[in-house]
């Protein structure tokens, strides 16, 4: 089966978002190495434990936020944010500009898949997401079949 979604527009803000939520679910542990350094108020009393440790993690956090806002807005980069058809077969994932120009990525490029509420993400790295809300599905038929299709693939879980 081939699923043929609707044009949608990737705003950038919804491409911020998604990229920290990403982030922050693959990389948990940057916490624990904060708790850890906080800790270290316990043996030598002093709050420069718990200062450092913040102002870390809050420039970790930051230098993703400027990351993700960065590849808003390089030029190089226009084609994510641009209106695209996505045609989703069990072989590969069609990122279509126009009838004639796509891009394919192949189901072993993507590295794990995330289904929200109302939309799954498609992580390929750290920084390239695929955002499909699930109005850009012509019926509930083909969002199951995609959801499906993840769960097959070993993508969701």
């Amino acid at each position: 089966m081939v699923v043929r979604t609707q044009k949608y527009k990737l705003q950038p803000g919804t491409y911020i978002r998604s990229g920290l939520e990403n982030v922050i679910r693959e990389q948990w542990w940057v916490f624990l190495i904060a708790l850890g350094i906080m800790s270290g108020t316990f043996f030598i009393k002093t709050l420069w434990f718990v200062i450092g440790a913040t102002v870390a993690l809050a420039l970790y956090f930051l230098f993703w936020v400027i990351q993700f806002y960065g590849i808003t807005q390089r030029e190089e980069n226009r084609l994510i944010f641009e209106p695209l058809t996505y045609e989703i077969t069990s072989r590969q994932i069609i990122a279509q500009v126009s009838a004639k120009q796509g891009i394919p990525i192949a189901w072993d490029q993507i590295k794990r898949a995330r289904r929200g509420k109302n939309y799954f993400l498609l992580s390929v790295s750290k920084a390239h997401l695929i955002y499909l809300p699930h109005n850009i599905f012509s019926s509930l038929h083909e969002t199951k079949f995609v959801e499906i299709l993840l769960r097959r693939k070993g993508l969701l879980k």
